[in-house]
Order: structure tokens, then sequence, then C-alpha cells
């Protein structure tokens, strides 16, 4: 969790994506490719396996798949549990720029 803290205490927006596997894995991950695309170096943009990270998960009460959240300096600035596309997280994140 350590390296948690240090990621979402960035200066730029951080997106998360925490998910587990499933059929459309591949969609999910072709519109995060599509997100950092459009942003670039301004935000991070990161998948966390629910599965893999189950104690953080627990931590974050995260129970949906997926579920997005946007940090920035420690704080968390959004959060929705469900299928979002590239266009509204690309305009989520920009909010905090």
């Amino acid at each position: 969790m350590t390296k948690f803290g240090e990621l979402i205490s960035l200066k730029k927006p951080v997106l998360i994506d925490f998910y587990f596997d499933w059929e459309d894995a591949d969609n999910s991950l072709d519109t995060l490719k599509d997100v950092a695309a459009a942003l670039g170096d301004k935000a991070k943009v990161i998948k966390i396996d629910i599965k893999k990270n189950e104690m953080l998960a627990d931590a974050l009460r995260v129970k949906g798949n997926p579920t997005f959240m946007i940090y920035k300096d420690g704080e968390m600035k959004w959060r929705q549990t469900g299928e979002q596309d590239a266009n509204t997280l690309i305009g989520l994140v920009q909010q905090y720029f």
C-alpha cells in the first residue's frame, strides 16, 4: 500500500481503473490506452487488478467492476463504478489539470 500512497500523492491527476478479468477486458484496456494517449504526461493512467490487490480494494471499498477513481495530491477527486467511454474519462481527468 505504500506504493499506492506514493502514486496518489502526485501533483498531476491519477486515473485508476480497478478491475478483474472478464470477457471484455480487451475493450477496457483499449479505452484506457486511448485515455492515456490523449492525456499524455499531464496525467497518469493505471489499471489495478482487484483479485491481485484484494487488501487495497477492500480498504477502498471497491465492490463493482470496473471502478474508476481520480486522485490528485493524495485526495480522491472522483469515483464511479461501471463502464465509462474514453471521451468521458478524458474530460473528467482534464478538470483536474
